[in-house]
């Protein structure tokens, strides 16, 4: 007796130990990205942002192509709709923290408001944005049943951008954007929400239209080559304008260039910019200035030399 039940403990404890120890161990499976290219996108991510300098951009016109709003037009040729689609993209490229964006629309209030206060300087810009709304409509649709129904308010916006050099008016990109914002009410036997008028459907579509059009947008403006101008040289001193908020910093290397010469074209017409030449590298010792308007940078000569006159320089990124 004693020696089967010595038997049945030895069997059950080989049996939880087959089940605690399985005979075949799980093999690893791989990734379904390869190892290199798992450690690729690694490394990249803890690789360090490139550098971007902040170029100088604005909003000139952004009009209303449609026929929607026509008879509230107010402020001379602004029309609401238009001015609505202008501040949203102005306040996306503000947001985006990638740009100096300037006024344009509201530039003569601008120059009154300087004359009132003493005076001031209106900045050059690197790139100006032409815009309109091209395409602006509502429809309501349903379906409804013995016993139900559904209403769906649809909003449909599309907006036309082109990208201009202020310096000739050539236009280099353009781009479009599409948005659409809808709500819909449902009812069964008489009762459920109701369907009313949504204004803000409106802003929305033309919020979703501008925001569909901003990465090819900002992707085009940071392709355009950084450069300013040389505020006065003294000696193996140089001051540029552009600091610390247009993404400069001490230590960074720029190169001080010679305008290429203007040559018109007889085919084409447009007067032509050869090719600019480099003249000297500078680094950046330190920054001055409050805010956008006054920032500048203080920079040593590193290479080359520089004339006395530097009105036919300017200063662009290093080349790497």
């Amino acid at each position: 007796m004693y020696r089967s039940r010595l038997l049945a403990v030895a069997g059950l404890a080989t049996l939880v130990a087959a089940c605690a120890s399985p005979e075949t161990v799980p093999k690893p499976v791989e990734p379904p990205v390869a190892r290199s290219a798992a450690a690729a996108a690694q490394a990249a991510a803890l690789a360090p942002q490139a550098k971007v300098l902040k170029r100088k951009i604005a909003i000139g016109r952004f009009s209303n192509e449609t026929r929607y709003g026509r008879t509230f037009l107010r402020d001379g040729d602004t029309d609401p709709l238009g001015k609505q689609a202008s501040d949203m993209l102005a306040n996306r490229l503000v947001e985006s923290g990638s740009f100096l964006v300037f006024e344009r629309p509201d530039i003569d209030k601008l120059k009154r408001e300087q004359a009132i206060g003493g005076g001031g300087d209106l900045i050059g810009v690197d790139t100006l944005i032409l815009g309109s709304v091209t395409e602006f409509g509502r429809s309501t649709v349903g379906q409804s049943g013995f016993f139900s129904a559904t209403k769906r308010q649809v909003a449909h916006a599309k907006v036309e951008i082109r990208l201009a050099d202020p310096r000739t008016g050539y236009v280099f990109f353009s781009a479009t954007g599409q948005g659409e914002a809808t709500s819909e009410a449902a009812d069964v036997m008489g009762f459920g929400s109701r369907a009313d008028y949504d204004a803000t459907l409106n802003d929305k579509a033309i919020g979703a239209a501008v925001s569909d059009v901003m990465n090819g947008l900002v992707t085009k403006l940071t392709e355009r080559p950084w450069r300013t101008d040389i505020l006065k040289v003294a000696g193996d001193r140089v001051f540029i304008s552009g600091g610390a908020r247009q993404g400069l910093k001490v230590g960074d290397s720029l190169a001080v260039m010679r305008e290429g010469e203007k040559v018109k074209s007889a085919q084409t017409g447009f007067t032509i910019t050869l090719p600019a030449s480099p003249v000297a590298g500078i680094s950046v010792v330190s920054l001055f200035g409050t805010n956008e308007t006054d920032e500048g940078a203080v920079c040593a000569v590193t290479s080359g030399r520089l004339p006395a006159d530097a009105r036919s320089l300017f200063v662009s990124e290093a080349t790497r």
